[in-house]
């Protein structure tokens, strides 16, 4: 074969090499590329991009606000006809009796009931006030611990520096009061806990708490004080 020959196979082979590269870099570039994280909300159904946060990475407390702003306005976009109360709405409390204090019948109480309330009371009664006072205070700590931990997203293990209250200030829009009840998210009748657990899953991407782990139990207590006063109504939706 003449050098001529093989010159112009070499030519050849090169020029179909070139064209295919350039196929290839075109069908890469009409082929959107996008590592950004999907956080789905509390919903189970509202999904939103974070531009610029990749797997791994978590955002500062300004810009965390800032996504949770956006997750609140895209749902209430997609779901223009349910309010998001963002305010809290505990009524306030109620005066509470001792205690030890047994309430007085009202009429003629029947003899078993009023033996039934005397037999309470006393057991009640043996207790002091320093016993009392130190129910009180544990309680309050706990609720406080569970205060501290949904407002940091470290805390409870976030990954993108999402906390609780950056959709849920003070709680609000939690409805404690309403479990248990069939959430469709977990396709079953969930606990408060599991409810918690589903929130730091998916939207701020964290790992799930075990039943017993002290930090879902304090969440829970904190979002419960937050309703004192409520009824009671399981199942509502």
């Amino acid at each position: 074969m003449s050098r001529y020959k093989i010159f112009c196979v070499i030519s050849l082979a090169a020029a179909g090499f070139a064209g295919i590269l350039q196929m290839r870099l075109a069908a890469q570039q009409e082929k959107p590329v996008s590592d950004a994280v999907t956080v789905t909300l509390c919903d189970g159904k509202t999904e939103v991009a974070v531009p610029g946060l990749k797997p791994g990475e978590k955002l500062d407390r300004v810009r965390a606000q800032v996504l949770a702003d956006r997750f609140l306005s895209e749902w209430k976009r997609q779901n223009p006809d349910s309010p998001w109360l963002l305010a809290q709405n505990n009524p306030p409390q109620a005066a509470k009796p001792d205690v030890g204090a047994v309430k007085p019948a009202a009429g003629a109480a029947k003899p078993a009931k009023a033996a039934a309330a005397a037999k309470q009371g006393e057991i009640y009664s043996r207790f002091s006030d320093r016993d009392q006072l130190v129910w009180k205070t544990e309680t309050e700590k706990f609720i406080q611990e569970g205060n501290r931990i949904f407002h940091s997203a470290d805390a409870f293990g976030g990954t993108i520096g999402v906390s609780c209250d950056m959709c849920h200030p003070n709680a609000s829009n939690t409805h404690p009061e309403t479990y248990p009840k069939y959430q469709v998210q977990l396709q079953r009748v969930a606990l408060l806990r599991d409810m918690i657990n589903w929130c730091i899953q998916n939207p701020t991407k964290g790992k799930p708490l075990a039943d017993d782990d002290p930090r879902l139990r304090a969440m829970e207590a904190y979002i419960i004080a937050q309703r004192s006063g409520k009824a009671i109504e399981p199942g509502k939706h």
